[in-house]
């Protein structure tokens, strides 16, 4: 049995946070070790420093665990982090200086050329972005690699799995995000209910610009991004957990909707503690995939797709789901970290 990595969460009493304390407990090849947290928080037993929301109780081994600034060293030998766009720059090159792998949540690195943008089940080979990396900002045995914004994971899957078949020329998508995205305590609940809000800050951008990356090759020590192009809506709506993408596909290849079918079914998952039996589950139910159904589906990693349909403008329509703080957020993380003790980086 291979032996357990101490880690440190960063940004830990963050609803993200939270959910990589309760992802982890049990987990066998991760223990936490380090919690690290703002100034209010820090010198804090974690229970006192952390106003817990998930569903269930706070896991006993972390309660007693005192909260740290955000600052190296902490007693690990990673960091997953959480921490907010306005802070993640320049404290995650910090600890990656100090020689920690940051495994990061946040989108400060995501589009940087040397810093890979990882879906695990869809580009493991970027992970050689990572020595070029250290040569560059001369990090030594520190590193930075990313996940994607939690819209993307939605639908960048499905994409994969076309692109692969008959490779895919254009993409209109409308995202439809859970409030939970915007962390706690989020939207007010006076702006949220019984509405829709036609407006995320900062998110079309990125909705449009990652896939590309998470899709493209790594060709001549650098990403050649994917040649397809991404048009987003991106909508806050009143649903607690679980991004739906509503998604129009043209392709550069006929196929059949048996094809498509067939394209999605058959993408693999991986063998790490934290892939789920299905990487992509195609729904043949024409009232799915729904939000507070399909979620959880394979522990909140898999993504779930569904009402294929012919499109009168583009080529295909469909609807993905998954769920955003699990395989959008914290999971995420977990996965990547796992694929590096995989592929022996760690």
């Amino acid at each position: 049995m291979s032996r357990k990595y101490r880690v440190g969460i960063l940004g830990a009493t963050g609803t993200v946070g939270q959910r990589f304390v309760q992802l982890l407990e049990n987990h066998p090849q991760f223990e936490i070790t380090a919690l690290a947290a703002s100034d209010r928080s820090a010198g804090k037993p974690y229970a006192q420093a952390c106003a817990w929301k998930l569903a269930g109780a706070m896991p006993n081994y972390v309660k007693e665990i005192v909260v740290e600034a955000i600052a190296p060293p902490l007693d690990c030998e990673l960091v997953f982090s959480s921490l907010p766009t306005g802070v993640a720059r320049e404290t995650e090159e910090a600890f990656a200086r100090a020689g920690f792998p940051v495994i990061s949540n946040s989108s400060a690195y995501r589009m940087d050329e040397d810093v890979p943008l990882l879906i695990p089940e869809i580009n493991a080979e970027h992970l050689a972005l990572i020595e070029i990396q250290q040569q560059r900002r001369g990090f030594g045995k520190g590193f930075i690699i990313t996940n994607p914004n939690c819209a993307v994971v939605s639908f960048a899957p499905p994409l994969a799995a076309l692109d692969k078949r008959f490779g895919v020329e254009s993409v209109f998508v409308t995202t439809l995000q859970a409030i939970s995205g915007a962390g706690y305590p989020g939207v007010s609940s006076f702006d949220i209910t019984d509405n829709v809000l036609p407006y995320i800050a900062g998110e079309e951008p990125k909705v449009e610009t990652e896939a590309q990356k998470i899709l493209g090759k790594f060709t001549g020590g650098a990403i050649e991004k994917a040649n397809f192009t991404v048009s987003a809506q991106c909508f806050r709506v009143d649903v607690l957990d679980g991004h739906t993408a509503s998604v129009r596909v043209k392709l550069r290849r006929p196929s059949t909707l048996e094809d498509v079918f067939a394209a999605m079914k058959t993408f693999p998952s991986l063998n790490l503690h934290s892939s789920p039996e299905h990487f992509i589950d195609v729904c043949d139910e024409p009232s799915r995939p729904q939000p507070r159904l399909d979620r959880d589906n394979g522990k909140g990693m898999t993504i779930t797709v569904g009402r294929f349909f012919p499109d009168n403008i583009f080529d295909y329509r469909f609807v993905a789901l998954s769920h955003n703080t699990v395989r959008g957020a914290a999971g995420a993380a977990i996965l990547n970290a796992e694929l590096l003790i995989d592929r022996k980086i760690l």
